[in-house]
């Protein structure tokens, strides 16, 4: 039994969800939720039990001083509300906050629908963001999910075609329904070449979507400026990658191409087929694409950064900056051998063959068509 104190009646209240992890791509999600907290200054009414939810080896609690005394806090999942009040539009937010639980999803999503009912929650939003072939100098794609046909009318969301692993978020969208609760997923794409966090871009997609799904304005702050610094941040990064910036190109022209009215999946495929027979052909160990916007290797979620974390990744290989001498340096020296030399030593690797000749497999792994655990590329829900 759920018992609630000090929570006054809400106004068309809302549901928001996010959690850190497997489906937080950048921390774009979490953060999203985070900044609507902060902004209509929410307050903690509920927190489930961390016991029943979390593998404290897998998501260890931390310890802390407050005025010389020692406290541990534990991994959960908060709830807060807030009331988004612009002058002109009024209604209550149920902000859910937390890390994707370890065990028991079931009761885990039984918990938090509970809390639902008990507050009379009109609608469910639950956010996530997700890596995909998406190029950081365009705006970010951001998907929907729903199983109401009327949000999806109205909304215009495309039904996805994913099948796969999932995460908390595509379990807690199917318990709202099975539930009667409506219920809308919203994912942004974040570019897997540079998917440490913060993601101020992603996080700013997400909260004008989500503004135009709530019917309030939402506050943004210094999101907007954020924003445009990360970009400033990546595009001179890029630009002292020659490789990088290459890929970058080849995703924009994708881009541009799959959203002319004649563009067609074979087209672009031809495009993806050209590039990837420029790159070097070499299969990298991870940095595959997942459906959480997490790596094939590495923390869950794949947003592993900190200090001297590198900023961007090798397409190919997932690898951080600087990487090896690219197998091109080592074809041309082959060549040159097996011709006894014949290749003219000022050939630079840009000038060997483009790679036609290798093997499908290797242009598969070294391109975009990231094959790994969850992989459903750019723009679907799950």
């Amino acid at each position: 039994m759920i018992e609630l104190e000090g929570v006054p009646e809400l106004i068309d209240p809302v549901m928001i969800c996010a959690f850190e992890g497997w489906n937080d791509a950048g921390d774009a999600a979490s953060t999203a939720v985070g900044h609507l907290d902060r902004e209509w200054k929410g307050e903690v009414f509920a927190s489930l039990d961390a016991e029943d939810y979390y593998d404290f080896q897998v998501n260890r609690p931390t310890v802390a001083l407050e005025g010389g005394v020692r406290k541990i806090t534990w991994p959960t999942t908060r709830l807060s509300v807030v009331r988004a009040d612009t002058g002109e539009q009024s209604r209550d937010l149920v902000l859910v906050r937390g890390i994707e639980p370890s065990m028991r999803w079931r009761s885990f999503c039984n918990e938090i629908l509970g809390y639902a009912h008990e507050l009379g929650v009109e609608m469910v939003v639950i956010l996530g963001a997700l890596l995909g072939d998406t190029p950081h100098t365009r705006p970010v794609p951001v998907s929907g999910v729903t199983s109401d046909p009327d949000l999806a009318r109205s909304l215009d969301l495309e039904e996805t075609r994913y099948e796969g692993p999932t995460g908390i978020v595509g379990v807690l969208q199917e318990a709202c329904a099975h539930a009667g609760v409506p219920a809308v997923s919203l994912w942004a794409a974040v570019p897997h070449y540079v998917s440490q966090p913060p993601n101020p871009k992603a996080t700013l997609a997400l909260l004008n979507r989500l503004e135009d799904l709530i019917g309030v304005r939402i506050p943004l702050g210094e999101l907007t400026e954020d924003s445009r610094a990360w970009q400033l941040g990546v595009d001179q990064l890029a630009a002292e990658d020659s490789e990088v910036a290459e890929y970058v190109q080849s995703l924009e022209e994708a881009r541009d191409t799959a959203e002319l009215p004649e563009a067609s999946g074979e087209a672009i495929a031809r495009e993806f087929e050209r590039y990837l027979r420029r790159r070097d052909g070499q299969p990298g160990p991870g940095g595959h694409a997942t459906e959480s916007g997490g790596l094939a290797e590495g923390r869950e979620g794949g947003t592993s950064g900190g200090p001297g974390a590198p900023y961007l990744r090798d397409p190919s290989t997932g690898h951080g900056r600087p990487r090896k001498p690219s197998p091109k340096d080592e074809m041309a020296k082959d060549d040159a051998e097996d011709t006894g030399g014949a290749e003219d030593e000022t050939k630079g690797p840009d000038d060997t063959q483009d790679g036609e000749g290798q093997d499908a497999s290797h242009r598969e792994d070294g391109g975009t068509d990231r094959g790994g655990d969850g992989d459903e590329g750019s723009g679907s829900g799950r």
